[in-house]
């Protein structure tokens, strides 16, 4: 038995399989019948050592005869009240340490206050990743999550660490404290928290409390986007992650009761050294007056962390600064608002969450209807001239781009660069990116654009960019002049980001994030928590006339006697031109072309009554700007299939879907967008919900 003992206190150069062994007559490690060891497959030898390991790390629990109860009895049992009744003596206690001698260093302590609240403890300079969303709020000292520096006495912030994207990290960071006392920092710690927690959690709060320590409160988190993306089935695991876990403490309870889960920290966000300089370089320039108000370009390639990035600088910034300016240029994966959208906002608030997680409404937008310019480049130019017109220069500006850096992606990219004139270019790439040649000022001058050419090829025939411009749109033959800027500072970040994106399923994913920022902002529709949730054809719409509003398909041409079959059941957007349409006695009024207009924000036409003449609109845009809306435009962005197929309530045959379709229909193709879907349930083929006029 002694042997056995050393055997299993030695060092991992020794075989496991060979403690194994020499230890098995001894060792109790389940109740089923011990086994040969190689008749066990892989699986079975991983268990066995994992019990191994287990058992050994109870203590005095793990010898011949202490097995009779349980492993979780013998786990809970103290080493005090079981004296070994064996030969070998156990592992001698460690001398207590001296007043003078080295303390142990804090750990960080979980606390389960009650039902839906934990606390938590935090030495400073400590780290706690996690998966799933709560509520936090500092109690005492200082945490960072995310870039933004969460203190004692403001408001609580709710923190969305999903699976679709890195988990998030509270970080305990140092704050100023005067020259103090310990006991007066712990009567100060003491006296905040009386109004948040009971004596006995007080009374534990500073039993295990240290200087320099920040105490936090997490809640779980409820509000009717989260109840409203959970209610589909499929998507309540981009929140929380049912794994199996063998390490049922405690704490493991607390942070389950609300809804969250500890991760190892490689898991978490990890900013490279070059990503660090940048960012510290950018908050620095913002917060300094002299230097005006910057404007910060971020490009780079697909999946090479440019929307991390932005959200890390904005939450970094926005401890410095009340404010900063969101230009949006990137479609498909848009932040703030449904993708197919060119908008420009205001941020006062951080970014603590994926894009479906922070919907918000911008200061100016325009619908482009599709998640990519690649055959309509100057269009979106255009759309971008009108959009960038409306920033006022009052704050930072932070333009985010798209991943097309190639071939005329890139030129597309130059042609942005001398258009909006960036004071800094963040250039970001990684080991896995495609190349892309460094978008110096002496490249960007020397290279010929897409719509812009270089200085070399007109002789410096040109016209500088007004900086408070009320037109911004290029004349015809001031198309193939190039437009003149002061240059800019080129910031080259190697990103570190992992994803789980290949070339194989980018589509795939990008897909599913565009739908969930669809759901994210539908999830608008519903009232507030704790009023019950109801599904979207539960909830009244408004009633539009036909001749109230112009109708335009923006992503193919469809004829006009099929427009009304490609509006139902389709995601439109709200917008708001300026021709009257009020003239008009009857409907529907169809648009000859796509209109530059603000967009207020976007609806589901749910029906069409062809009787009253009136269109069925589901939307959580304010009546007050609704009144202004004239007209409706129906782009490729498609409603998501879980709308359709997953709703709570009807029964029966299921509204829109159909698996007869006339694929020879004008505008029913494949070419026109991503409207065509294939899922195959339960044996039947579905396609993608078609649209039919309400009967």
């Amino acid at each position: 038995m002694a042997d056995s003992v050393l055997l299993l206190r030695r060092g991992a150069s020794r075989s496991t399989w060979l403690r194994v062994r020499k230890a098995r007559p001894q060792l109790i490690l389940s109740r089923r019948p011990r086994r040969r060891l190689w008749t066990l497959r892989w699986s079975g030898r991983r268990r066995l050592r994992r019990r191994l390991l287990q058992a050994h790390a109870a203590g005095g629990d793990w010898c011949e005869g202490a097995g009779q109860g349980s492993r979780a009895a013998a786990a809970r049992r103290p080493k005090a009240a079981d004296p070994d009744p064996g030969p070998a003596p156990g592992p001698e206690p460690e001398p207590a340490a001296s007043a003078s001698g080295p303390q142990k260093l804090p750990v960080l302590s979980v606390r389960q206050l009650g039902p839906g609240r934990a606390l938590l403890l935090l030495p400073a300079e400590q780290t706690f990743t996690f998966s799933g969303i709560c509520r936090l709020t500092c109690l005492y000292g200082q945490v960072e999550v995310f870039g933004y520096i969460i203190s004692q006495g403001q408001p609580a912030q709710d923190i969305f660490s999903t699976y679709t994207h890195a988990y998030l990290t509270i970080n305990a960071i140092h704050y100023s404290m005067p020259e103090k006392s310990e006991k007066e920092i712990r009567k100060e710690a003491r006296i905040l928290l009386r109004s948040h927690l009971n004596l006995e959690d007080r009374c534990w709060s500073m039993k295990n409390f240290s200087p320099l320590c920040s105490i936090v409160m997490l809640e779980r988190l409820k509000t009717s986007t989260v109840n409203f993306l959970t209610s589909y089935p499929g998507l309540s695991y981009i929140f929380t992650q049912e794994v199996t876990t063998f390490q049922i403490n405690a704490e493991y309870l607390a942070l389950r009761s609300v809804g969250i889960k500890k991760e190892r920290r490689k898991k978490a966000l990890n900013l490279s050294e070059s990503a660090l300089a940048a960012l510290e370089e950018l908050v620095s320039v913002s917060s300094e007056e002299a230097d005006g108000c910057p404007v910060i370009l971020v490009c780079g390639d697909q999946d090479v962390g440019k929307s991390t990035f932005n959200r890390y600088l904005i939450n970094q910034l926005l401890n410095s600064i009340p404010c900063i300016d969101y230009l949006e240029c990137d479609l498909g994966q848009t932040e703030f608002t449904p993708p197919g959208c060119i908008s420009l906002l205001n941020v006062t608030e951080p970014v603590l969450g994926p894009p479906f997680t922070h919907q918000r409404t911008p200061q100016k937008m325009v619908y482009y209807g599709k998640p990519s310019c690649e055959n309509n480049c100057e269009n979106y130019i255009e759309i971008i001239k009108y959009v960038f017109s409306s920033y006022k220069r009052e704050c930072p500006l932070i333009i985010n781009t798209m991943g097309w850096v190639a071939d005329e992606g890139l030129l597309l990219l130059m042609d942005l660069i001398r258009l909006l004139s960036p004071t800094h270019v963040v250039q970001l790439h990684t080991s896995q990116s495609r190349y892309m040649a460094s978008l110096t000022p002496d490249y960007v001058d020397n290279m010929d654009g897409l719509y812009t050419k270089s200085k070399s090829r007109v002789r410096n025939r040109g016209y500088e960019l007004p900086e408070f411009a009320d037109n911004l749109e290029f004349a015809d033959e001031d198309k193939e002049s190039p437009v003149l800027f002061t240059g800019h500072k080129l910031m080259s970040v190697y990103s570190e980001f992992s994803f789980r994106k290949t070339s194989r399923n980018r589509e795939s994913h990008n897909r599913i994030f565009r739908e969930l920022a669809v759901l994210g902002y539908l999830g608008q529709l519903l009232p507030p928590v704790p009023k019950s949730l109801s599904p979207l054809h539960g909830l009244t719409p408004y009633q539009v006339p036909f001749n109230a509003v112009a109708l335009r398909i923006a992503h193919a041409d469809v004829a006009p006697t099929h427009v009304l079959y490609a509006v139902n059941a389709s995601w439109v957007g709200l917008c708001k031109i300026l021709d009257d349409v009020r003239g008009y006695t009857k409907g529907p009024i169809l648009l000859a072309q796509t209109p530059i207009c603000d967009c207020l924000g976007f609806g589901i036409c749910r029906g069409i009554d062809m009787e009253k003449r009136l269109y069925h609109i589901l939307t959580p845009v304010p009546p007050e700007e609704l009144r202004t809306v004239n007209c409706l435009l129906v782009g490729a962005i498609s409603i998501p299939q879980c709308i359709f197929k997953s709703q709570r309530g009807p029964e029966g045959t299921i509204p829109y879907v159909t698996t007869d379709y006339n694929f020879k229909l004008p505008g029913a193709s494949e070419k026109i967008g991503a409207r065509e879907f294939n899922d195959t349930q339960e044996g039947k083929l579905y396609r993608r919900p078609r649209f039919y006029r309400k009967k």
